[in-house]
């Protein structure tokens, strides 16, 4: 059997119908919400793709917009037949990710990292390969961003409210690594945004940023 460290990965990305994506930006995006959804989903798919660790990406999303454009990327598009809320979904992708791709151990990352940077996915899917299942804690520390399965574990994502506990108190080994900021740093509020452009975002993220005037400090 290969080293864990040597594990490959394919992550499942949710990405809601732009509509109703980011709604808690509505106020401060105005008009330019769904092109910052989009933005944002596809700075996050593009730097998955980039990790040395990744093999692939499927994206479970209905959008007629969005999944194009992913699959432009190289993600493969599997719709949301499950219909059925988050974490359905999820395992639904995860599903079509081991049928593809059995070897391979397979992850749940939140659709909304513009930060994302491959070096730091990379050191957090080395450090999850070392156990059945693992989470990342969101940086407001509540929340999950990524959620993983080694090829032998079972995959039973908790995401929602207080996902944080619940896939702790699931059995998952929370990854508490100091220096990953960018797989931590979701984008729900434009307080986030603000602090993603800190760290530094993608090409896509940053070309729609300068259209919100309160994304600057």
């Amino acid at each position: 059997m290969p080293r864990t460290h040597r594990l490959t990965w394919t992550l499942v990305v949710p990405v809601k119908p732009l509509a109703r994506a980011k709604s808690r930006l509505s106020g401060p995006a105005g008009p330019h919400r769904e092109r910052l959804a989009l933005a944002i989903a596809t700075d996050t798919v593009s730097a998955v793709l980039r990790s040395s660790r990744v093999e692939g990406v499927v994206v479970v999303t209905d959008d007629p917009v969005a999944a194009p454009e992913l699959a432009a990327l190289g993600a493969i598009i599997v719709p949301d037949e499950p219909d059925d809320g988050l974490n359905p979904a999820l395992v639904h992708g995860a599903a079509e990710a081991r049928r593809l791709a059995p070897e391979r151990a397979v992850g749940a990352l939140s659709a909304d990292l513009p930060s994302l940077r491959p070096g730091e996915l990379t050191r957090v899917l080395d450090a999850a390969a070392a156990v059945p299942n693992a989470f990342v804690p969101d940086a407001a520390g509540v929340g999950t961003t990524l959620y993983t399965a080694r090829p032998d574990a079972v995959f039973t994502p908790a995401f929602g409210l207080e996902s944080r506990a619940r896939h702790r108190d699931g059995g998952a080994r929370e990854l508490a690594l100091d220096d990953v900021p960018s797989v931590r740093r979701d984008v729900d509020t434009i307080d986030d945004l603000r602090a993603a452009l800190e760290l530094g975002v993608g090409p896509r993220t940053a070309s729609v940023a300068p259209l919100l005037p309160s994304a600057r400090r």
